[in-house]
């Protein structure tokens, strides 16, 4: 990744992440612990949209039917390194002031930056792709709009970000919020009619030696750990913490960074409920009549036959449509930071999300268009490999910088923290690893 210069940060002025956002959400000053708390709260469902992103669902509801509940375990492990990871790029923002691509530039040298950027932006566009393909796939399922037209009609979801900035940073939070607990709704009455074994499904989050001998189950495994990990998050998360106005203090910087772990792990414990009940839906209605589900759309199709229950196949397809609406937002934000971040260049945010969209947009239409409406699984599929093959070059940095105490000072990783930080890094860089080298091999992705 080029040589990293030795610069800390702690004083480090300039320009502000999302300069017209920061510090613009105000904290009480001697307001009770769930006052200040509601205060700092919105960041982390901000993040947790992007756990539960079209490109989870292909991976957990295939998982499921394949293999029953075994892979929970996988996406409990998944959740908690996104946790920790999450929660370091919160610390990072707020302890130094500059987002994780800010810092990236600030500390490596211009060429080494233009790639990592470049990277990042196919990162992007990777999970622009999986919007596209779910928010065609749901126009598809619920009102029968043909594919290839589904996904020209998702470009007007610009129309909802211009709305939503005119009413302020709260408002996008309220809004995430609403469609986030409606998705989590719709995925418990799911569950509840599925009928699951609670007993199997609880001994699921117990990791099997199956996992890694079986050659099916691992490629699954590093499929939902791609999905759920996703590199985007962390740029977003270092930058929107800083739109609360904490004081500018260590005082200050402390009090943030408890309330933005709090904020995020409450988050990111929905979105496990989300992803866990996707793989239990699948086990559920599926694996346990033996019944093989390759994608969203049989899904779809099956799910009220199965479960005997009329809406089941609605709601489903509805969750499916909040889903690549609400991760649309969250990915305008992310790809305005980035570029900012990295390459100090500035747009308007609805010119940069129509950019995004229409280069998201162009392959999807030509891969459709070839092979037909039955490959968006596979498109899907791909987008997540794309989005694993990414996240080493945004974990990596992010590690590093929180570890450095010149960069963090007080707010450097104990060394537990470290430990768990390397090991799961080394964990990730090891599997996407693996992907590659059975990609080369086999000329095919998972």
């Amino acid at each position: 990744m080029g040589k990293e210069r030795d610069k800390g940060w702690l004083t480090k002025t300039g320009d502000k992440s999302l300069e017209e956002s920061n510090h613009s959400v105000a904290i009480p000053e001697n307001g009770h612990f769930f006052k200040k708390l509601f205060a700092f709260m919105g960041p982390g469902v901000l993040v947790a949209v992007g756990f539960i992103d079209p490109g989870n669902w292909e991976t957990s509801i295939s998982a499921g039917s394949s293999f029953g509940y075994t892979l929970l375990a996988v996406v409990l492990l998944s959740n908690l390194i996104a946790m920790l990871m999450q929660g370091l790029a919160a610390k990072l923002g707020i302890a130094t002031g500059r987002d994780l691509a800010q810092a990236t530039r600030d500390a490596f040298r211009p060429k080494a930056v233009v790639v990592l950027w470049l990277l990042t932006e196919l990162a992007i566009i990777a999970t622009d792709l999986a919007e596209v393909l779910g928010s065609a796939i749901a126009l598809n399922l619920l009102f029968h709009i043909p594919i290839m037209i589904g996904i020209i009609i998702t470009a007007l979801d610009v129309l909802l970000l211009l709305l939503l900035q005119k009413k302020g940073f709260r408002w996008m939070e309220a809004i995430i919020t609403v469609l986030m607990v409606t998705i989590a709704g719709c995925f418990l009455f799911e569950m509840i009619f599925s009928h699951p074994a609670l007993s199997e499904a609880l001994k699921g989050y117990i990791p099997s030696t199956e996992i890694v001998t079986n050659p099916s189950l691992l490629f699954l495994a590093l499929g939902i750990l791609g999905a759920t990990v996703m590199p985007h998050n962390l740029y977003l998360h270092s930058s929107i913490v800083q739109t609360r106005n904490y004081h500018d203090t260590d005082k200050g910087k402390k009090e943030a960074v408890r309330f933005a772990y709090i904020d995020s792990t409450f988050s990111l414990g929905v979105a496990f409920f989300v992803n866990s009940a996707i793989l239990i839906l699948g086990a559920a209605a599926f694996h346990t009549i033996g019944e093989h589900v390759g994608g969203i759309e049989e899904a779809y199709k099956l799910l009220t036959p199965v479960m005997g229950a009329g809406a089941a196949s609605f709601l489903f397809g509805f969750a499916l449509l909040l889903s690549g609406q609400s991760s649309t937002i969250t990915g305008t934000l992310t790809g305005q930071i980035v570029m900012e971040g990295f390459i100090r260049f500035r747009i308007k945010p609805w010119v940069r999300r129509l950019f995004t969209r229409i280069i998201a947009i162009i392959p999807a239409l030509i891969f459709v268009g070839i092979y037909g409406p039955s490959s968006t699984g596979d498109l899907l599929v791909w987008s997540q490999v794309i989005l694993s093959l990414q996240l080493s070059f945004a974990v990596i940095p992010l590690v590093l910088f929180t570890s450095s105490k010149k960069k963090m000072g007080s707010f450097a990783n104990k060394l537990h923290v470290k430990i768990l930080a390397w090991t799961a890094t080394g964990l990730i860089v090891c599997l996407n690893a693996f992907m590659l080298g059975y990609m080369i091999v086999t000329g095919h992705a998972l």
